[in-house]
């Protein structure tokens, strides 16, 4: 078996020494791609192999098609909206992710992204804590609980919202409010901290209606997708209401206009920074690695995300 590495945007080098180890030890050969410019190198790569690991990578219908070997591939990270499950599952290629193993990253970033926000981008000026003012959590899944601990830990009140978390009990154990709808959530956030993937449901959703509702000087945090953001009414909302913020980890299209318009209201990381620390590297690599053995070796598809 021949597992490819194919990271734009590399692992870190103590996770790829694991991963080598993970692959080697099972019997099977690595090949890396990192950092390629061209897409015509990442077609060329896949031809021979029969396990594909990527990050935020591309894979395409045109990707699968070139690997004609490809039995799985596994996106180190929670989402998998970068892999074309339609084309996979055509050719009964099993798709997988790696839930979990970024979370802590993400949640650490979007508490950071708070206090950035509250602190007027650490520039000079009076800001405010981030201490009894009301943390709202879109979708309450790994990263949005760690978020809501986290937040109850700073001194924050906690409401969540997740359609497809119907427990009380889950919310309780942590002491966070359940919402009983998304404007119910909006309307009480200080901060809301946006979790939900996007699909054909959420694409454009959070927008102008949803942040109007929002209590004065309230900040929209976004680790999770561009692609939820209905950037016109964002913008739109943002104009009429100037004591409304955004901060994104995924920079969005109207990214000049907003920081031209909003000034310090507005920050947009340079990269995605939501899996950027060296210990969420390393375990999404591993777990990646771990995935694929475990598949050939014993047919395990527990994370796998496609039929």
């Amino acid at each position: 078996m021949k597992v490819l590495v194919a990271t734009e945007k590399p692992f870190a080098k103590k996770a790829v020494e694991g991963i080598r180890g993970i692959v080697e030890e099972a019997g099977y050969e690595l090949a890396l791609l990192e950092k390629y410019a061209d897409r015509a190198e990442l077609l060329s790569a896949v031809a021979d192999v029969d396990a594909l690991i990527v990050r935020s990578d591309k894979v395409t219908a045109e990707v699968i098609a070139a690997a004609k070997n490809l039995k799985i591939v596994v996106r180190a990270g929670a989402g998998y909206d970068n892999v074309d499950l339609e084309a996979a599952s055509a050719r009964g290629i099993v798709v997988m992710n790696t839930p979990g193993q970024n979370s802590n990253a993400v949640a650490e970033l979007a508490l950071a992204m708070m206090i950035f926000m509250a602190r007027n981008g650490f520039t000079p000026g009076t800001g405010s804590e981030i201490q009894g003012k009301t943390l709202g959590i879109h979708a309450y899944g790994n990263v949005g609980k760690l978020v809501g601990r986290k937040g109850k830990a700073m001194g924050m009140n906690v409401i969540a919202y997740d359609p497809f978390v119907t427990d009380d009990a889950l919310f309780e154990a942590d002491g966070v409010k359940r919402a009983a709808s998304v404007g119910e959530l909006y309307e009480a956030a200080d901060f809301l901290s946006l979790h939900i993937p996007a699909t054909a449901q959420t694409r454009g959703s959070i927008g102008y209606e949803l942040l109007m509702s929002m209590p004065k000087g309230a900040t929209l945090v976004n680790t999770a997708r561009k692609e939820v953001i209905d950037e016109v009414g964002v913008v739109r909302a943002m104009t009429e209401r100037e004591d409304l913020k955004y901060i994104t980890d995924i920079a969005p299209d109207a990214q000049a206009e907003m920081a031209g318009k909003f000034g310090k209201r507005f920050f947009a990381t340079a990269k995605k920074m939501g899996a950027e620390t060296a210990e969420a590297n390393i375990n999404a690599g591993l777990a990646a690695a771990r995935q694929i053995v475990d598949f050939f070796k014993t047919g395990d598809t527990r994370f796998q995300v496609n039929r």
